[in-house]
């Protein structure tokens, strides 16, 4: 049995006896009431930029707003302050690079007059690893210095609360940190939900050569705690993950220690980074979420199509399949045009998420996918309102940094800003869409994979001689407009050996209610019988076909059970329908298709809390 302190929710008593539970028909009535009794928020009637978004109509009385905080150049920004103006008491104590620093050598795929598009911008931001003469980034010891220093200074008769909360350790032993900025009386995790401001969770750099992000977080946090974004905290909370890979930061490296990738592992929890988030979520439940990332700019690019990359940020929401559609129109509505609105203002380019195929014949560009692993698509099955923001910079070492550092302020302070000015909408969504998937237990279709649909569209890049402005029109494979090529009724639940320990282990680090069985029974169940098998090298998985028929079953004492009525309902079904691109079954954490039943009705069996 797991210690009490690894208990899914936070609400829950610890030390306490396993409880004792008889599920029948009156639960999933009693769901279903309280399902109705929670308005949806309304919506202001606005056409939906996005190519094939669909919204629901309705509308909307805005709420009060909170203070206007716009980080775009010759709006209303003033030059960052040093740490050590805001409080001496703030300023990070000196701290060694790394032994071995990482040092970026690889030359831009273009010259001088496509550098010109990228001028530095009008603020310059000071961190430790953007201070002049620096050839590595920030280490993690002076992160950590910069964190506890503003924890250390907020605690000063300051009503800003700001606290360093330990989230773990990487595979090599750094330490994995966040931080925690609000009004309330402290930062644990109960404090801030009994008081209901929305969290909004910022992460950066879960690729370790993707630096930009964690930089700008550190200026975030300190404008945060003592300067322009303070007045933002009267409405969020705000918890900020600056480095999610330190292993990867201190070798350059885009993965972890193991050479995982860190930001496709928030499905199956292979890493102690992605536990360590995942704790992070459980723990706070943030409503909103952004992905401080950076986006590859190559010379394999510049060869394939003759030209380079032009935006200095792509942006994309979660695309997963059964991300419920009012989170999907949050991100766009409440998020991503904020975001876009304020990065037009600040003079930088965007667009939309894309990467080209490793393939060198095929030209087309393909958004960020659906897969359930993708922090952002994890998330939006935890119905969370997730946004990428990821600026030029992978592959460029310190080229361009203070301009991709501003890029990524401008965008996530528009996060913020966004979040605050719907925190009353967020909170109401948030409790809505959580009784709603729990609700469609037993009776509803959901998807098991979806995949792209493919459209023609117009794509500027530059030249990489001139620096002229290149449009160019691509097939492009849309995940705004998923195409659902296999579904399946959700079930009441899953029952799963005790073979799947693993896997419930996973499932519970993410939030998952698992229930023990307490003593022998049956059930009706659907068992998976394989139908044809196909290994991806690539990804490492087992990809399978199967097909289902229905018995009855006995389960032993012992074994599990995992209702669907819950608010992750999506997220677990995603991790337990083994033909799923993604489950733990194709990345071979449920050892077999024996492991795992769907339960067709709901269950008379007496269970304990696990």
């Amino acid at each position: 049995m797991p210690s009490s302190h690894d208990l899914p929710d936070a609400s829950a008593a610890t030390n306490r006896p396993p409880r004792l539970a008889l599920a029948g028909p009156l639960t999933l009535t009693l769901l279903l009431a309280a399902c109705q009794s929670t308005p949806l928020p309304t919506w202001q009637n606005t056409q939906p930029s996005a190519p094939g978004y669909r919204a629901p109509p309705a509308q909307v009385m805005p709420p009060a707003a909170p203070p206007v905080v716009d980080m775009a150049p010759g709006v209303q920004v003033t030059p960052v302050r040093p740490l050590d103006a805001v409080d001496p008491g703030l300023a990070p104590t000196p701290a060694p690079a790394p032994a071995e620093p990482f040092v970026q050598t690889e030359v831009p795929p273009y010259g001088p007059a496509v550098a010109a598009r990228f001028p530095a911008p009008t603020v310059r931001y000071a961190t430790p690893g953007l201070a002049d003469g620096r050839n590595t980034f920030s280490s993690s010891a002076e992160i950590h210095a910069w964190l506890t220093g503003l924890g250390s200074a907020t605690g000063r008769g300051n009503e800003i609360r700001a606290g360093v909360v330990s989230i773990g350790n990487s595979q090599r032993g750094e330490p994995l940190e966040a931080l925690v900025l609000t009004r309330s009386a402290n930062t644990e995790p109960s404090t801030l939900l009994a008081d209901g401001r929305p969290t909004v969770l910022l992460i950066g750099q879960q690729r370790g050569d993707e630096p930009a992000g964690a930089e700008a977080l550190l200026v975030l946090a300190r404008e945060a705690a003592a300067g322009l974004l303070q007045p933002l905290l009267g409405r969020i909370n705000i918890v900020i993950v600056p480095r999610a890979n330190p292993d990867g930061a201190a070798a350059g490296s885009a993965a972890t220690a193991d050479g995982t990738d860190l930001a496709r592992d928030h499905l199956v929890l292979r890493t102690p980074e992605a536990r360590a988030i995942a704790h992070l979520v459980r723990d706070y439940r943030p409503l909103v979420m952004a992905d401080a990332r950076e986006y590859p700019v190559t010379r394999a690019f510049a060869e394939k199509f003759g030209a380079v990359q032009r935006a200095d940020v792509l942006l994309q929401y979660a695309t997963p399949g059964n991300e419920p559609e009012f989170v999907t129109k949050a991100a766009e509505e409440w998020l991503r045009r904020p975001v876009s609105a304020a990065l037009e203002r600040s003079g930088l380019s965007q667009d939309w998420y894309f990467h080209a195929a490793l393939d060198p014949a095929d030209r087309s560009l393909t958004m960020g996918d659906a897969l359930p692993g993708d922090l952002r698509n994890a998330e939006g099955l935890k119905n969370v309102v997730s946004l990428l923001v990821a600026t030029r910079g992978q592959g460029l070492g310190r080229m361009h940094l203070q301009r991709r550092v501003h890029s990524q302020v401008v965008a996530l302070s528009a996060v913020l800003q966004g979040a605050a000015t719907k925190a009353d909408e967020l909170r109401q969504l948030r409790e809505f869409v959580d009784r709603d998937v729990a609700s469609q237990a037993c009776r509803t279709d959901a998807a098991v994979e979806v995949l792209p649909t493919t459209q023609r569209r117009k794509v500027t890049l530059l030249d990489p001689e001139t620096g002229v402005d290149r449009p160019t029109d691509f097939d492009w494979n849309s995940y705004l407009i998923p195409r659902t090529v296999h579904s399946r009724r959700k079930p009441c639940g899953y029952w799963l050996d005790a073979s799947a320990s693993g896997a419930i282990d996973r499932l519970r680090d993410a939030g998952v209610q698992v229930m023990r069985v307490a003593e022998p029974s049956s059930l009706l169940m659907d068992s998976y019988r394989e139908t044809a098998r196909r290994d991806d090298t690539d990804r490492g998985t087992v990809l399978v076909d199967v097909s289902v028929s229905r018995a009855l079953a006995d389960v032993p004492q012992g074994s599990f059970y995992i209702p669907l009525s819950q608010p992750l309902g999506n997220f677990i079904f995603a991790a337990l329908e083994p033909d799923g691109p993604d489950s733990l079954f194709a990345r071979r954490v449920i050892p077999k298709l024996e492991s795992v039943g769907r339960v067709a009705n709901l269950p008379t069996l007496r269970l304990e809390e696990y």
